[in-house]
């Protein structure tokens, strides 16, 4: 008879879709520290193995998908890490990365030069353009992952990381980086975003920039700025029209 470890029904579980990283619970995000306890131990009990031509821990190597799940993963370089849940009808565009924990729902677009890193929230019918990096975090185990909730666009090369929330229907656009400590401006309502507060339902978000504090001689005269993120509108009929996907590719 052979016995499963905890953290093997665990990858098992993450894979399947029955366990979470990160749950939404009584409106908010929280992270599943019993999950990424056990996603430590698999590191802990894994040893390095040779695979063709790589070498990773042996029980964490590659996931290898069948017609039957619905998933279309297109070749040239793509891996799904052990203990990463993909959901029917998400399609992964080469090269790209999925980490241990990942979890992508359905519908959802992974395109060229994507990271989606451990224990990352990906929504149905996201769109991850190319080269978007989503951070990852394993530990501290109470720390929350990037969530990126249903229907989200986000632009080309954006880098999202530090546990950002964007919520549903949000768009990101190109070159867009969100982290702690970018400031998130919204001119519609004439706010700052507050620390950890997730990006808005529907927002439009652009890279912008913002003077350096004016008591800094020096980097007043040189005219030096510092990078934000600015809410320019809301989602509207004519940025729909834009952000139609190409569904005759799917």
């Amino acid at each position: 008879m052979v016995t499963t470890t905890i953290w093997e029904k665990n990858l098992n579980d993450l894979e399947s879709g029955r366990v979470r990283a990160a749950n939404f619970i009584d409106g908010k995000w929280v992270a599943n520290t019993e999950v990424k306890a056990q996603i430590l131990e698999a590191f802990k009990a894994g040893v390095l193995k040779e695979e063709n031509g790589f070498v990773d821990k042996h029980n964490l190597m590659p996931q290898s998908f069948r017609l039957e799940q619905g998933i279309r993963v297109v070749p040239g370089g793509t891996s799904v890490r052990r203990g990463a849940y993909i959901a029917k009808g998400v399609i992964i565009m080469p090269p790209s990365y999925i980490n241990v924990g990942a979890f992508v729902d359905e519908g959802t677009m992974v395109d060229s030069h994507v990271l989606v890193g451990s224990c990352a929230q990906i929504g149905k019918k996201v769109h991850l353009s190319t080269a978007v990096q989503i951070g990852g975090v394993l530990e501290p185990i109470g720390a929350n992952p990037v969530v990126i909730e249903d229907e989200a666009f986000i632009g080309a090369g954006a880098v999202i990381v530090e546990g950002i929330i964007v919520k549903r229907r949000a768009v990101i656009a190109p070159g867009v980086i969100l982290s702690k400590g970018i400031p998130v401006y919204d001119i519609v309502n004439n706010r700052m975003l507050e620390k950890g507060e997730p990006i808005p339902e529907n927002a439009i978000v652009v890279p912008g920039n913002r003077p350096v504090k004016s008591d800094n001689e020096y980097a007043t005269k040189l005219g030096l700025t510092l990078q934000c993120a600015i809410i320019v509108k809301y989602r509207d009929e004519k940025s729909e029209a834009s952000l139609v996907l190409e569904d005759f590719l799917r």
